[in-house]
């Protein structure tokens, strides 16, 4: 089978449809991965399947599903799904295994899968990706004798049940709260959230009142891409949260692994102040857990962190990394830059968890009483350049070129744990390849503005752009 490689990738499988992606190669995905997870052993597996709301998603999840049969699995199809609920799935559900069919925040003529194995532990490329790209590529996979059964299940339920258990409900503050989901499968979820939220505070006095965006399912996402980390998407949320005066507004992507928050004033609130902000709420209930950042994050979450008595732990950017070193360091919490967070839920199993994060931000506004605005001012102590994106192909030159030319001065540290670091007592500089698009990724944190700026100008020089 002609297959394109390049949509295998660091942290899962994507490409435009149908040409990179369609009904035949997503059959043939089914087919390695069960065999991949299967391995040796003679017990059939059980493997959840679940898709988001593209155009494409449904056809690419019917060729999934019979892939898997083929090879004699049990597929649970639990539907229009998050990927943390498929995550959840395959923990709850006890299954060997689970994919999700969905292009996360790209473009609507994108698609692709998330696998996960067993404790919804996410496959890399490393670790299970590359792998698979190489027997769907020999097309050798042999049929088993006996076809595997399905069965559906709703569990949307079940999800949102379990993570209200972590919403101190007796401590919490009326909220007027802005969603936008952009018509992506996440409109389910938030719908469904709002009438428990109804439920449990039925006062008006104490009443959560959810405004909800682009609630409309909507493959082609007519508004806006699903994509909350670019500026522009967020306009809609901002102007809403204006309009309603709000305490504060949030916006998912496509498969709802990640959670962006803007404050009252409708400026938006980085992903690491969050994580800041829920790690310090988290040690003072649990001194001494272990508390995973990844190494885009601001300085101000590892000095939180260790005020709290909690434990740091710097991890490398991606979903499937991350989840590696919670596992190996057996972390409790854990917040990347750009929103997602992760949590233990049960004794040996992880998962993304953006409702916790919104729990616990609403518990610490209530508890403390002060607007969003107000609420992380103590984290803002350094300046920060966010990710400046640059198209440079040789990526890895560009990235020598940046460590040569700061080996030559004095008073710096260097790292290669993802991409280059470069450490100082004022900034810090952070070069590293995107594992997802053709992209150069650039990061630098202050003390002040000028210094930002002046480092900002210094690496673009180096680099040429």
């Amino acid at each position: 089978m002609k297959i394109d490689p390049e949509i295998f990738k660091a942290y899962d499988i994507r490409g435009t449809y149908p040409d990179k992606i369609n009904k035949e190669i997503a059959l043939q995905i089914g087919r390695a991965f069960y065999e991949f997870l299967r391995k040796d052993n003679k017990k059939p597996l059980t493997i959840v399947v679940s898709r988001d709301n593209r155009l494409s998603s449904n056809i690419l999840a019917k060729a999934l599903k019979t892939g898997i049969k083929i090879q004699g699995g049990r597929v649970i199809d639990i539907g229009l799904s998050t990927t943390p609920m498929l995550y959840f799935g395959v923990i709850f559900l006890g299954a060997d295994g689970g994919i999700n069919v969905t292009a996360s925040h790209n473009p609507p003529e994108y698609n692709g899968f998330k696998p996960v194995r067993e404790k919804a532990v996410p496959l890399s490329g490393d670790t299970g990706i590359y792998k698979i790209r190489e027997m769907v590529q020999k097309d050798k996979i042999v049929a088993r004798k006996t076809r595997g059964e399905e069965v559906k299940k709703n569990i949307l339920n079940e999800y949102i049940n379990f993570n209200l258990k972590f919403l101190d409900r007796s401590k919490i503050l009326p909220f007027k709260i802005v969603v936008d989901t952009a018509n992506a499968v996440c409109g389910v979820l938030i719908k469904e959230l709002a009438k428990k939220l109804k439920r449990i505070y039925p006062e008006r006095g104490r009443r959560i009142k959810i405004y909800h965006l682009f609630a409309e399912l909507d493959g082609r996402f007519p508004n806006h891409n699903p994509d909350p980390l670019e500026k522009e998407n967020l306009k809609f949320l901002q102007k809403e949260v204006l309009k309603r005066k709000a305490d504060f507004g949030i916006g998912l992507d496509g498969d709802g692994d990640r959670i962006i928050f803007v404050d009252e004033k409708a400026r938006t609130i980085s992903g690491d102040l969050i994580t800041a902000l829920i790690a310090k709420r988290i040690l003072q209930e649990r001194p001494g857990e272990k508390i995973l950042y990844d190494i885009r994050s601001s300085r101000v979450v590892k000095e939180i962190i260790k005020e709290n008595r909690g434990l740091p732990i710097l991890s490398r950017v991606g979903h499937s990394f991350i989840a590696q070193k919670l596992i190996e360091k057996d972390a409790f919490f854990g917040g990347e830059f750009s929103g997602h967070y992760y949590l233990k839920i049960k004794e040996d199993a992880f998962s993304e968890v953006p409702l916790f994060a919104l729990f616990k931000i609403m518990e610490e506004l209530s508890r403390q009483r002060k607007p969003l605005s107000k609420l992380v001012v103590p984290y803002q102590k350094y300046v920060s350049s966010g990710e400046i994106n640059f198209k440079i192909q040789d990526k890895k030159g560009a990235m020598k070129k940046v460590e040569n030319y700061f080996k030559r001065k004095k008073g710096f540290k260097l790292s290669h744990l993802d991409g280059v670091k470069i450490e100082a007592k004022e900034f810090w500089i952070l070069v590293r390849p995107s594992n997802t698009e053709p992209l150069l990724r650039l990061s630098i944190e202050a003390n002040n503005k000028k210094i930002l700026n002046q480092k900002i100008k210094e690496v673009k020089r180096v680099l040429g752009v």
